[in-house]
């Protein structure tokens, strides 16, 4: 949905804009639904970092041979500009980076692990959803 769109609750309910949360939110349950649908099993949803600067991550899965993935869900109306796969650029890396980094410090000991980014592409019954597995990784683990 676009940022002007509006969502409709139910029978004579007020027309309320939709909010930039709730569209990522939607997003992320469908990308959750397409991964559970495909054997990923949800770990952790919308893992932050403390402190400022850090990093969140939206979806921590794992896979059935035991790999730790971490998943970045991006939404986009059109591919201009590169479209959705393409909004993930090196800052945003680096701190899907750090956040791992710090998730896996509490674990007792590390599992092989990656980072996925699924790109939904669209909106309304117009999407496209792309998996992107290994999209980009985090050398010096």
């Amino acid at each position: 949905m676009s940022a002007g769109s509006i969502a409709r609750q139910g029978q004579g309910a007020a027309e309320r804009p939709v909010s930039t949360r709730q569209r990522g939110d939607a997003a992320e349950d469908r990308a959750l639904a397409f991964l559970q649908a495909r054997g990923l099993r949800l770990l952790r949803r919308h893992f932050h970092t403390p402190g400022r600067g850090g990093g969140e991550i939206d979806l921590v899965m794992q896979a059935a041979d035991g790999t730790v993935v971490f998943v970045e869900v991006r939404q986009r109306r059109s591919r201009v500009h590169g479209g959705a796969a393409a909004s993930v650029g090196g800052v945003k890396q680096r701190r899907l980076i750090f956040a791992a980094r710090h998730y896996l410090s509490r674990l007792p000991s590390m599992p092989p692990c990656r980072f996925d980014v699924v790109a939904i592409q669209g909106e309304g019954g117009d999407e496209e959803i792309e998996w992107i597995e290994a999209a980009f990784t985090a050398d010096g683990w």
